[in-house]
C-alpha cells in the first residue's frame, strides 16, 4: 500500500503497510477465526460453524473504506465489520452466521487486532533499531581518537571525541531499545473479556476459552480482562516517547555539526536526497530533519494517552476510543526516526581535520581550563581563575593563542615554564576519561549485564 500523501512524513512503508485497512480487517479477522476455531474444539459452538467461520476469515474482502464510513455513527469500528463479515458468513452458510463473534465484545476484537499489529510492529522497529546501535558501535571505535570541540551552552568547550560522543547516542539508543523491548513483551497480551470483563455469556468455560484463545494467537494470557486498565499501552508509548527523545537528541546534534559553519560531518547523499526546490547548492540533513520532526509529534501524542488512561468503570465512554489513532502515530513516528537515524548513521561522513581546525579557531582558550587547574595548584583556585579568565578574554579579542598571552603574563609564566605552556593546547592530552567512558558505554550492550554489574566491572578495550 502506497504511503497517504498527507502522512508521508510521518510513518516509513513497512509501518504505513502495517497500519492500512486491509492489514487491520486481516487481524480482526484472525482474531474472530482464532475465536471460533478454540470454541469449535471445546464444543462451545458447532464445529462446523467454527468450520465455516475460519474459511470466511480465510477469503473474506472487507471494504475497508465501508467499514470506516460506518465507524463514525458506531463509536466502533468492530460493529460495521462485525455486519460485513457476518453478511459474507450468511451468504454461504446462514447457519453458521449466528455464531460469530460468541461471547465476545466489540472491544475485545478492537484491542486484540491492535495487539496483533503491535505484534508485528515489533520486527519492524527491531531490524532498524539493530541497524542503528551496530552502526553507532562502528562509528564510535572508528572515531575513538578523533578528537573535536566540546559544547556547552552552544559554545566551545575542552575537547571530547567523536568516539565518546556517538558511544553516548548509543548508551540512550540502546536503553531506550531495552525499555521498548520490555514494554512491547508485557504489552502481548490477549483482550477478551466479553460485556464487562468476566466472560459471563460463557458460563464456567470462560478463564479455559480465554487460554486457548491467547495460545492461538500467540499471545500471553493476562490475569484478568483489562477493558479500562490501560497501563500497558500507557508504558509501552511512554518508552516510545523517551527512545524518542534520544533519537532526537542525536538527530539535532548532527544537524548542528552539519551546519556550513562547523560542517563537521554530512549526512549521506544521494540523487535526490536533500536537495533545495530554490538552491542547487543545498544538501540539507534530510535524515535528521525528519527524525526530528518525528520526535517532536510523539511527545503531544504520548500526553493524549496518558489522558485516555483514565476511564470508567469496566467499559470507557472516549478513552478507549481515542486510543487506535494515538497508538499507530506513536509507533509509526517513532518507527520513522529509528528508521532515519539508522540510516544517517550508517552513511554519516565525519571530517576529523574540519574538527582539529574549528579546535584551533578558538585560539587555546578551550584549555583555559587546563591552565586554570595547572596554576591553581600553585596560587591558588580562584586567583588561577581570575587570571586565566583575564587572558582569555584577552586572548579571544586579539586572535591571539592563550598560551602566548599566558607567556607573557608575570604572575603565569613564572609557574609555567615554555615546556608546560607549549604543552598545553595538545587536545588529545586533555581528554581526561573520554575512552574509558566510550568503552563503558558500547560495553553495555553486552547481554546478561545489570547497571549495577557494569559499574563494578572495568570494560575491555575496543
Amino acid at each position: 500500500m502506497p504511503v497517504r500523501l498527507m502522512e508521508s512524513l510521518a510513518t516509513t512503508g513497512p509501518l504505513a503497510e502495517l497500519f492500512s485497512d486491509d492489514s487491520v480487517l486481516r487481524a480482526m479477522l484472525d482474531f474472530e477465526a482464532a475465536l471460533a476455531r478454540v470454541e469449535g474444539k471445546m464444543g462451545i459452538i458447532p464445529r462446523a460453524a467454527a468450520t465455516a467461520i475460519q474459511q470466511a476469515a480465510r477469503a473474506a474482502r472487507l471494504d475497508g473504506a465501508a467499514i470506516a464510513s460506518e465507524s463514525l455513527p458506531s463509536g466502533t469500528p468492530a460493529i460495521p465489520f462485525l455486519r460485513a463479515f457476518t453478511q459474507n458468513i450468511r451468504a454461504q452458510n446462514p447457519a453458521a452466521a449466528g455464531f460469530v463473534h460468541w461471547g465476545a465484545t466489540s472491544q475485545d476484537l478492537c484491542d486484540t487486532a491492535l495487539i496483533l499489529l503491535l505484534q508485528k510492529a515489533q520486527s519492524i522497529v527491531e531490524s532498524d533499531l539493530q541497524r542503528l546501535e551496530r552502526a553507532l558501535q562502528r562509528l564510535s571505535k572508528r572515531h575513538r581518537r578523533t578528537v573535536m570541540l566540546g559544547r556547552t551552552w552552544l559554545q566551545a568547550a575542552p575537547p571530547v571525541t567523536f568516539g565518546l560522543k556517538s558511544a553516548g547516542w548509543f548508551g540512550a539508543v540502546h536503553r531506550g531499545h531495552q525499555r521498548l523491548t520490555a514494554a512491547l513483551e508485557d504489552c502481548l497480551v490477549l483482550q477478551f473479556g466479553g460485556a464487562t470483563g468476566t466472560l459471563a455469556a460463557l458460563g464456567n468455560h470462560g478463564p479455559r476459552i480465554a487460554q486457548a484463545l491467547a495460545d492461538e494467537l500467540e499471545l500471553a494470557c493476562p490475569e484478568a480482562p483489562w477493558h479500562t486498565q490501560r497501563d500497558r499501552l500507557a508504558a509501552l508509548v511512554c518508552a516510545c516517547g523517551v527512545l524518542a527523545g534520544s533519537l532526537g537528541k542525536m538527530a539535532r546534534d548532527i544537524a548542528l555539526l552539519a551546519q556550513n559553519e562547523i560542517a563537521e560531518v554530512a549526512e549521506p547523499g544521494r540523487a535526490g536526497r536533500g536537495g533545495s526546490s530554490t538552491m542547487p547548492h543545498k544538501q540539507n540533513p534530510v535524515g535528521s530533519a525528519l527524525a526530528l520532526a518525528a520526535t517532536q509529534r510523539v511527545p503531544g501524542l504520548v500526553s493524549s494517552l496518558l489522558s485516555a488512561m483514565v476511564q470508567e468503570h469496566e467499559r470507557a465512554a472516549g478513552g478507549w476510543q481515542a486510543e487506535w489513532s494515538i497508538v499507530s502515530g506513536v509507533i509509526q513516528n517513532t518507527g520513522l526516526a529509528v528508521a532515519c537515524m539508522a540510516e544517517v548513521t550508517e552513511g554519516l561522513v565525519v571530517d576529523p581535520e574540519r574538527m582539529k581546525a574549528n579546535i584551533a579557531a578558538t585560539h587555546g582558550v578551550i584549555f583555559a581550563e587546563r591552565a586554570s587547574i595547572l596554576l591553581g595548584k600553585k596560587i591558588g583556585r580562584d586567583k588561577a581563575h581570575k587570571l586565566l579568565e583575564e587572558a582569555s578574554h584577552k586572548a579571544a579579542g586579539g586572535k591571539r593563542k592563550l598560551s602566548e598571552v599566558l607567556a607573557e603574563t608575570p604572575e603565569i609564566a613564572q609557574h609555567l615554564n615554555g615546556a608546560a605552556l607549549r604543552e598545553l593546547e595538545r587536545p588529545e592530552n586533555y581528554l581526561g576519561a573520554a575512552e574509558e567512558f566510550r568503552r563503558a558505554l558500547l560495553a553495555s550492550a553486552r547481554p546478561g549485564r545489570s547497571p549495577r554489574q557494569r559499574s563494578r566491572k572495568k570494560p575491555s578495550t575496543n
